[in-house]
């Protein structure tokens, strides 16, 4: 047989499928720290059996969103502030690496995409549209990521993230994410030129400026 370069196209099983239905639940708080799941139910609403339901807990568990006790019940995790800040210091530091990586290669392309979506973050600040404020400050992000192409980078992101990201859902809307505009115009320019280092240091501090302001926000 003549050789090609098709691939097998690799389906997402039931348990793959639950497992993203319920992360994405809890880290936009549709399933809110400490609810209670319950797998004889979620099976039902899934329309599975419990095998898959409780394979795709246990990942979740492993993730730290959500908790299992013995003989009694299963919850989404609490949110602790203290650990979402520490996540802060490692989500900074990895996209400060994503973004030294990403610079050298980045084109006219990527400055009009992070340009154009910068500008979607302040329509959504100026409307108070705190979602879509939200999901325009991670593609801002994403560009970066995207040109880096380090995957063990996007793993390590991946899992940590979503212990922020409650956090962020939970005290947005009493920040001041304005700052988040200007820096984003300074991280943008720093990349323009060609200079790595200041866009890293630049990426790193309004990650970690978000987690100072998301901190200072009484619960």
């Amino acid at each position: 047989m003549e050789k090609n370069n098709i691939k097998q196209i690799i389906r997402p099983t039931l348990k793959d499928q639950i497992y993203e239905s319920l992360k994405n639940a809890i880290v936009n708080l549709e399933l809110q720290p400490g609810q209670r799941l319950n797998d004889n139910k979620l099976a039902e609403q899934f329309a599975v059996s419990r095998t898959p339901v409780r394979e795709a807990l246990k990942r979740l568990e492993d993730e730290g969103l959500v908790e299992a006790f013995p003989g009694s019940s299963t919850r989404v995790t609490e949110l602790v502030e203290e650990e979402a800040k520490h996540a802060f210091t490692v989500v900074a530091a990895l996209h400060a690496l994503a973004t030294k990586l990403a610079v050298p290669k980045m084109t006219d392309i990527d400055f009009a995409k992070l340009e154009k979506i910068n500008h979607s973050l302040a329509e959504a600040l100026d409307s108070k549209d705190s979602n879509r404020a939200i999901n325009a400050d991670e593609h801002f992000h994403q560009v970066f990521l995207a040109v880096a192409g380090n995957i063990e980078i996007d793993k390590a992101l991946e899992r940590i993230v979503p212990k922020i990201h409650r956090l962020t859902l939970k005290k947005f809307d009493s920040v001041d994410s304005w700052t988040s505009i200007n820096q984003h115009e300074e991280i943008i320019t720093a990349c323009k030129k060609a200079d790595k280092e200041k866009a890293a240091h630049l990426v790193e501090d309004n990650w970690l400026t978000l987690g100072r302001l998301l901190s200072e926000v009484e619960s």
